[in-house]
């Protein structure tokens, strides 16, 4: 018999027992942009210098991605579930940095990268921030929220009326 706490499907109602299955895993997602960007531009190095201050306003989104980052895990830790979206959910977690976005470990990966494309001054790296974005907003988001209402249908359907899917 299957275990939900590996992943697979809740024999009791025939739903996956946990968000993220599979090959787009949002790190993942995010990783690979970034390895992306990297190796196109090494090939055809693609830069920008339009601001004068960009890599000292990109230093300082990183630092803000980076304190959103631990915010958002902090939170799902104090709240008792699990951060790895490979792992069922408790509990849906309204406090902290979820009080203005759904998903701002999403938003604190996708701000990461956009910090470190103005702090390097590539192009690339927004170019492929973007891809990593529309296949979180139109693949690995949905299929999370599908999850979660099926999982939580009361406490997560007014959640997700009253708090932005990003910002």
């Amino acid at each position: 018999m299957k275990n939900r706490s590996q992943g697979h499907e809740d024999h009791a109602t025939g739903r996956p027992g946990v968000a993220n299955l599979g090959i787009l895993r949002p790190p993942l997602i995010y990783l690979t942009a970034l390895g992306l960007a990297l190796l196109l531009h090494s090939v055809r190095p693609i830069s920008f210098r339009g601001l004068p201050a960009g890599a000292l306003i990109g230093a300082g989104i990183v630092l803000v991605a980076v304190g959103l980052f631990l915010a958002s895990t902090s939170s799902f830790r104090a709240a008792g579930t699990p951060v790895p979206g490979n792992r069922p959910t408790t509990t849906i977690v309204c406090g902290g940095p979820y009080r203005f976005s759904r998903n701002p470990i999403y938003l604190a990966f996708s701000l990461l990268l956009l910090g470190i494309s103005l702090w390097a001054g590539t192009a690339w790296l927004l170019l492929t921030l973007a891809a990593a974005v529309g296949i979180m907003n139109f693949v690995v988001i949905p299929r999370e929220e599908r999850y979660l209402e099926a999982r939580f249908p009361a406490e997560y359907l007014p959640y997700k009326a009253s708090v932005r899917r990003w910002l």
